[in-house]
């Protein structure tokens, strides 16, 4: 049940050192912050089994918390520096108390507390720490006043302006009855244990992962417009506190105890490079491409396959979808430098890299959503040479299509995201044991389509063969010794499957950027020789097995441990669904998607997630559009509405400047609807173009995005999937 101490006066904690008067040791404590030497600081323990924020929860009680206080620099430039130009500093005064949707003090709730030898404050909740959102612990340095849940997953509460914005805008935009709901799945009402219990905690955790720098001469409101303003921040922020509200019914696993995924995956970044003094600021353009990754030690070579694993199991009652995935990938860069001058950084400048996520709980929603807050772990490359480099990756809120299992044995055979990470690279040093950061050698932005499919033993050709199908793709091709250093390839077509022989018919267009800035779009490309597809062997520590993985190639078929022409892919058991990561290819770095054509008549109603990015150039801009979750609604056989939503990236070349994601809900716009047949669709308006087809259960729509506005054009690769 619940604790309410309304009638009691709020739990006040003084913070007192040395001798004297109360004012005394409060100056004191401000004109001394640095005491903590011993304690773990981000600055110099980056490490690749984080998530960005330092944990400083040793030796702590299940029912404690550690506070860590970090304020803007100005306001204590004589404090420990710590991530994200704050510094650490001893709290003047705590409280700790019951709230509500006004955040009003409600009274105490029953603590102790104590200082550790490091001079932190360590709170001991008598009753257990707080899931929910209603209890707050407040922090006073100076003129400085901030908030932070109790709920924190680690136990070492960070009180700074990340946390103030997390209490400002999720508690108070609940009504009575909404915090209510979320109070009693918290608290088990009714003697049902609720998934979304859990959600508060992941959330105060993980918005500190967040790689945000404070400006220095920023006060606490300029901190908040500031973090308002990051539309990957406030969306990740607002879609968390939607997930909190959803209630136990709401809470699923998959059918299967565990499901593993072949993983395709592209990211499309837009950002800004410092690696090269003399090449500071300048924009850059940059593909991630999912890779195996080949490990040889004394005992042999072993292989990491791009992967997804879903896993489901009770506990304590509560139905627990958790996942997890690792995905190797290569990394190529363009430098687009003001004046036109452009540079290449090819897969061979970059170490291998991981896009690695936490393990942690999802929410699987009428069998067809998976919903999580998920957090991508650090990666470390250049250890032991010159330059060290450290990767942060923000965290992200996953909202993704999954098909209902076809038994009560197996997980969902594909499962279909499109989201948004922002991140740095930081140059490291190494200080004995430790990894000490430095200064900021990126920014990027990141726009990422991930199809992972289930993985079935025994995969044979004979499941692709004699089949049909609808494709599209998008690539990229940079160079820095050519007449058009950036060329983006969208294509759209058909296959016809016979044995490992793809006969196909192919239309594309191609957005170029030449040496001199000028941008020209062509949509006359065609595209009719045959390709061939065939089995990539998987090499597990149990021996080699075909695991729907596949190898595209132009014509002769490589072997499972080659580089094939075109790319690697995958497909699902039952060979509805293939994707494939272009690498290398003649088309270029990218993804392409194919789907079995089907005769059914094209869907006439419902509403549509919309995931997926666009590249658009102007003659002085770089343009990354991300589709956050935006919403294709189908009214009629003929007509559809877009409801856009997009989180937007601009580089301005002549002023060498990188705009963070500034988040863009768009009017909405009507679309003239078309069944083109077998499968395949269209959706116009003006210029706007969107061409691709949908699968035979009419719940996902593969799109190709074209359009001209003004003397920018775009191109792009679109999933939308059924809303339950």
């Amino acid at each position: 049940m619940r604790l309410i101490f309304g009638l009691l006066l709020s739990s006040t904690i003084l913070l007192t050192a040395g001798c004297g008067s109360g004012d005394d040791a409060i100056s004191g404590a401000r004109n001394d912050p640095n005491d903590f030497a011993a304690a773990k600081n981000p600055v110099d323990d980056f490490s690749s089994g984080s998530t960005g924020d330092s944990s400083n929860a040793g030796g702590l009680k299940a029912n404690e918390v550690r506070i860590t206080m970090e304020v803007p620099a100005d306001a204590a430039p004589d404090a420990e520096l710590t991530r994200r130009n704050l510094k650490i500093v001893q709290p003047d005064r705590l409280d700790v108390y019951s709230t509500n949707t006004a955040l009003q003090n409600l009274g105490s709730v029953p603590i102790s507390t104590r200082t550790d030898s490091n001079g932190f404050i360590i709170i001991t909740f008598e009753q257990g720490q707080p899931l929910g959102p209603d209890v707050i612990i407040d922090a006073s340095y100076g003129n400085i006043r901030m908030r932070a849940l109790a709920a924190d997953a680690d136990r070492d509460v960070k009180i700074n302006p990340f946390s103030e914005y997390l209490v400002r805008n999720t508690i108070a935009s609940y009504t009575s009855g909404e915090l209510q709901a979320i109070l009693d799945c918290v608290e088990d009402a009714n003697g049902e244990l609720c998934l979304n219990k859990y959600v508060w905690s992941t959330l105060s955790d993980q918005v500190h992962d967040f790689e945000i720098d404070i400006p220095s001469g920023a006060n606490l409101n300029d901190a908040m417009a500031l973090l308002s303003n990051r539309g990957d921040f406030a969306r990740y922020v607002a879609a968390m506190a939607d997930y909190a509200l959803l209630n136990e019914t709401s809470s699923g696993k998959i059918s299967a105890s565990s499901a593993d995924y072949n993983s395709v995956f592209l990211g499309l970044e837009l950002g800004q490079t410092f690696l090269e003094s003399s090449l500071q600021g300048s924009g850059q353009w940059g593909i991630r491409t999912a890779q195996e990754e080949m490990l040889t030690d004394n005992n042999g070579t072993s292989y990491v396959y791009p992967a997804l694993t879903l896993t489901s199991f009770d506990t304590f009652n509560i139905r627990v979808t958790s996942l997890a995935n690792d995905i190797p990938y290569d990394r190529e860069a363009l430098i687009h430098q003001a004046g036109n001058q452009f540079y290449l950084r090819g897969s061979e400048r970059w170490e291998l890299n991981t896009h690695s996520s936490s393990p942690g709980a999802a929410t699987l929603l009428e069998d067809t959503r998976l919903l999580a807050g998920r957090a991508l772990y650090q990666s470390i490359t250049g250890r032991g040479s010159s330059r060290i480099i450290g990767w942060t990756r923000n965290p992200y809120y996953l909202d993704a299509y999954t098909t209902t299992p076809a038994s009560d044995t197996t997980g969902p055979d594909r499962v279909i995201s499109g989201y948004f990470s922002a991140g740095k690279a930081i140059e490291l040093e190494a200080s004995g044991e430790e990894l000490k950061r430095k200064g900021t050698l990126e920014d990027h932005y990141l726009s990422v389509i991930e199809i992972d499919l289930l993985r079935t033993t025994g995969f044979t050709l004979d499941t692709l063969d004699t089949r049909s199908y609808n494709m599209l793709y998008l690539s990229s091709r940079f160079s820095d010794d050519t007449a058009s250093p950036v060329v983006i390839e969208s294509g759209i077509g058909d296959w016809q499957i016979s044995g490992s022989t793809i006969s196909q018919s192919q239309s594309y267009t191609t957005v170029s950027r030449g040496m001199s800035g000028t941008v020209t779009r062509n949509d006359t490309g065609t595209r009719n020789e045959s390709w061939t597809v065939s089995r990539r062997t998987s090499r597990l520590s149990t021996g080699d097995v075909e695991t729907g993985r596949l190898n595209l190639d132009i014509s002769t078929a490589s072997d499972s441990f080659e580089q094939p022409d075109l790319g690697i892919g995958a497909s699902t058991p039952d060979g509805s669904l293939m994707a494939f990561n272009l690498d290398d290819s003649p088309l270029g770095d990218g993804m392409l998607i194919a789907a079995e054509q089907t005769p059914s008549a094209t869907p006439t109603s419902g509403q549509y997630r919309l995931q997926g990015l666009a590249i658009g150039l102007t003659p002085d801009t770089n343009h990354l559009q991300h589709f956050d979750n935006a919403v294709l609604t189908i009214d009629s056989a003929s007509v559809a509405t877009l409801s856009t939503r997009t989180l937007d990236i601009i580089h301005s070349v002549s002023a060498e400047t990188v705009s963070t994601p500034q988040l863009v809900e768009g009017a909405e716009i009507s679309l003239a609807y078309i069944d083109a047949g077998n499968g395949r669709v269209s959706f116009t308006n003006g210029s706007l173009n969107f061409d691709g087809f949908f699968t035979a259960d009419k719940e996902q729509l593969y799109l190709q995005l074209r359009d001209s506005q003004g003397d920018e054009e775009q191109v792009g690769l679109l999933l939308a999937t059924r809303v339950p």
